[in-house]
Order: structure tokens, then sequence, then C-alpha cells
């Protein structure tokens, strides 16, 4: 019966030592992910700030010129801080970008747009620009602004009208082959709905979620994403070194 008991302490003891080295370790381990996440944050601060100063010469000259359509996905409530989606635009506006997409599910951007092209000098809303205006080859900004319910309202007029062509061609007996369903055939009944829309070079999402939040998915068939971390902490060197990233990154389409 001792020997029983005496077993069952070393037992217990083994395990506490066990249950000690293995918190141990965890708690280290927590320890470099966090300090390494700190030394990440710290670097990229300075780097944005060497960027914002000009200091590192490669983030100079930028062909702004391959950047032909940004999107802009900000989570809902970061869209909130409308001074801080002004002060994004002005930035872009300043860096060449003519043409943009600004985007939050819930539509709070899309409900403040006039507030917003009232604060930017020579921006207009996409749907009403002119590319044969000559202003729009100067620092003239076109602004889409987009949330979910676009998504939502163009997929099912899309597939109504879908249904509806491939409904008439049933019934008039046509071959097999010609109501087979493709991405073409998808892509041209959007664009018929007026919901085709440009497919931007590059989205930049502003939130805690590292994906695209809902942003219309036929759009984005060849958009390079990167995402750039709260609204609120929002850096100019990084809105740059995202650009200079996109303007270097050889695009393979493929046939």
């Amino acid at each position: 019966m001792d020997l029983k008991d005496e077993m069952q302490r070393v037992r217990l003891w083994v395990n506490q030592i066990g249950n000690f080295w293995l918190r141990l370790v965890w708690h280290f381990v927590h320890l470099l992910v966090r300090s390494w996440y700190l030394g990440v944050g710290v670097a990229n601060v300075i780097e944005s700030y060497l960027i914002s100063s000009g200091l590192l010469r490669r983030y100079r000259f930028i062909d702004v010129g391959k950047l032909r359509y940004l999107a802009i996905v900000v989570e809902s409530d970061d869209a909130c801080q409308i001074s801080k989606v002004i002060q994004l635009l002005q930035w872009l506006q300043a860096f060449g970008v003519k043409h943009l997409c600004l985007y939050d599910t819930e539509g709070v951007l899309k409900k403040s747009k006039e507030s917003i092209l009232a604060k930017l000098k020579n921006a207009t809303l996409f749907e009403e620009a002119d590319e044969r205006d000559p202003l729009l080859d100067q620092k003239h900004m076109t602004l889409e602004f987009a949330s979910i319910t676009d998504g939502k309202e163009a997929v099912a007029k899309g597939g109504n009208l879908l249904f509806m062509k491939y409904l008439k061609l049933a019934n008039s007996g046509a071959e097999q082959k010609e109501q087979i369903f493709t991405e073409a055939n998808l892509t041209e009944a959007l664009r018929a709905v007026g919901y085709g829309g440009p497919e931007p070079d590059l989205l930049l999402v502003y939130g805690p979620a590292r994906c695209h939040l809902g942003f219309p998915a036929w759009r984005i068939r060849y958009t390079e994403i990167i995402h750039m971390g709260p609204l609120k902490s929002m850096r100019y060197g990084s809105l740059v070194k995202a650009i200079y990233k996109f303007t270097m990154v050889r695009q393979n389409y493929g046939t």
C-alpha cells in the first residue's frame, strides 16, 4: 500500500514537472513570436518614414501609369472614419492615381460620396466621367463607389438575363453546344445589365481581415491584392511601397 502511494506521488510529481516545462516552452515561443512581430512593425514604421522623407532612392520614381485602375476596400467600421478616407484619397491623387474604386460592405462610403467629392480637387464620379475630356490626362481623378449590394444585384440581374436567354434557346430547339454556360457569357451578361466595371490592377485592403470583404469576384480575376492593416494606422510610406511593389510585378495571364 505504501509502495502504491509512493508511485502515485512520483507520477504526480513527474506530471507537474512536465506541465511546468510545457508552459515555460509555450511562453518562450509566444515571447519570440511577439518580439518578431514587434520588430517587423518597428522596421515597417522606420521604412515608411524613410520612404516618406524621400531618403530611399528607389521609391522616388515610380511608373504610376502601370496602375490604370485601383480599388480600395475598407472594413465598414473603419469606413466611418471619413477624414482618414479623404486623406488617403488626397495622397493617391497627389501620387497621380487617376481611376479608383472605393468599396465597403455596408455602403458607408457610398452614402458619404458627396462630402468626399467636395473635399477633393478635380474629382468626379466614374460613371459621369468622359474619357475624351482632356482634364482626365492631367491631375484629375474619377471615383467609383461600391458596396456588397451592388454585387448581389448584379448577380441577380445577370443570372436572370442568362436564364431568359438560354430558356429562349432551349425553346427554339437550338443545338446543345449553344446552351453551354461560360465565363465569357457571364461577363457579357454583367456588362449588359451595367455591372461589368473595370477590373482593378491592384486592390488594397484596409481593415483587420485579410480578404476582399465581398468585392465583386468577377472584377478581380487578375488583380493583385495587398493587405494594408487598419485604416487608423495607415502611412504614406506604406502606400508608396505597395504601389511600388505592384509596378515591379510581372503578371503572366496565360493563354
